[in-house]
């Protein structure tokens, strides 16, 4: 009886057995059919997940060329969709990193997001599409004649933007409008540091330099770490100083004007090219401001160390120019920027070169503007909004 049940019981085993088989390798079969096109044209960085049978990922591996032939032939649509969304996110590159463990040297890829820097406030309004005969860099040029304010090279000057570290020419006037002693220590403190682009110093925490030097520094070198320092000390403290510099603009007709702190890094601190020209013409009066901005290089002693300092105009090491104050700034809404007084062939000039493209566009733009004015360029040379209206 035993012996007459065992087959019939082995049939079914085997039966059951093979059906689950087959259920298995059908499942197996359609999930692989499933799968999108794009799944097997993914690139070669992509780890592909593990399956626990050998034969789906056989199956997979055929198809994938095939599967790739087909997205190759899907047409340009795809392509172009997806070369839109490369450009509306930042672009993953690989950077190679090289660091040393227990005495052996180890090199790793990874990847890293790159964002392109944000436009300045002038190439967002459009102000570098304004056509000029000399092929400025700058988005802003105006050169006027120091002694009657006659205008002789006019492009957007009407445009209010922001001015980075021109803002220090104020920030010298009001210093030496208080009346402060100029040999009184003023020391650099935690609040001097740049919390809102954390640039970087030399002049660190805890040093301590005359009222002078800071302001030397902050003249020539653009020490941002010496201008804060010096509106911290100012009567009233930085409240007061950044009002007083407010006050000194109205004071001098500078309507497009607005201060918001005595760096320059914001892109709060605005004004317009013919506001400059107020405010280099009024720092022009101070003997101070002018040496110490047309210093090529200056030593300062900060209680631990000394620094040397050098001027951030390469055109003060030309002694083809002839400079009587200068002042630099850049920030990534302003570009790079540069107000000059500059006597060309005998006659003061007043130079203002805002919103430049290139580290040393703002340098080869006031070279081509001395160019032009010496071949004979003594017409007002106006393209911008202001030849038709009230501009930007």
């Amino acid at each position: 009886m035993k012996s007459d049940k065992l087959p019939s019981f082995k049939a079914i085993h085997g039966a059951v057995v093979g059906t689950a088989l087959s259920v298995a390798a059908s499942v197996v079969l359609t999930a692989t059919l499933a799968l999108p096109v794009a799944a097997f044209a993914a690139p070669a960085t992509a780890h592909p997940a593990k399956t626990k049978t050998v034969r789906a990922t056989k199956s997979a591996k055929k198809a994938e060329p095939v599967a790739a032939k087909v997205a190759r032939k899907s047409g340009a649509g795809v392509r172009t969709v997806a070369a839109k969304s490369e450009d509306a996110k930042p672009v993953a590159k690989r950077k190679r990193v090289a660091y040393t463990m227990n005495g052996r040297h180890h090199s790793v890829v990874r990847r890293v997001a790159f964002e392109p820097r944000q436009p300045t406030v002038g190439q967002a309004f459009g102000l570098h599409e304004t056509p000029d005969a000399l092929m400025l860099r700058s988005s802003v040029a105006y050169v006027v004649d120091q002694n009657t304010l006659e205008p002789l090279f006019d492009k957007n000057s009407r445009a209010v933007v922001p001015i980075a570290s021109i803002s220090k020419l104020m920030t010298a006037m009001v210093v030496l409008d208080s009346k402060a002693p100029l040999d009184e220590s003023v020391e650099v403190t935690d609040e001097d540091r740049d919390y809102e682009k954390n640039t970087g110093s030399r002049l660190s925490v805890g040093s301590v330099l005359s009222r002078e030097d800071m302001l030397h520094i902050a003249l020539m070198a653009s020490e941002n770490r010496a201008a804060a320092a010096l509106s911290r000390y100012y009567p009233g403290g930085r409240p007061a100083f950044i009002a007083a510099m407010n006050a000194k603009a109205k004071q001098l007709g500078m309507t497009d004007t607005h201060f918001e702190n005595s760096t320059g890094l914001t892109s709060l601190n605005v004004s317009s090219a013919r506001d400059l020209v107020k405010m280099v013409n009024a720092a022009y009066q101070y003997p101070m401001i002018r040496r110490f901005s047309t210093d090529r290089s200056y030593d300062v002693f900060t209680g631990k160390r000394t620094l040397a300092y050098n001027s951030t105009n390469a055109l003060i090491r030309n002694p083809s120019w002839e400079i009587g104050l200068q002042k630099t700034g850049f920030i990534n809404e302003a570009g790079e920027c540069l107000v000059m007084q500059t006597t060309l062939h005998g006659r003061s000039t007043i130079m203002v070169l805002l919103d430049s493209t290139g580290k040393y566009s703002r340098f080869a733009d006031a070279s081509r503007l001395r160019t032009w004015l010496d071949n004979g360029g003594d017409q007002p040379h106006i393209t911008s909004a202001d030849a038709g209206g009230a501009g930007t």
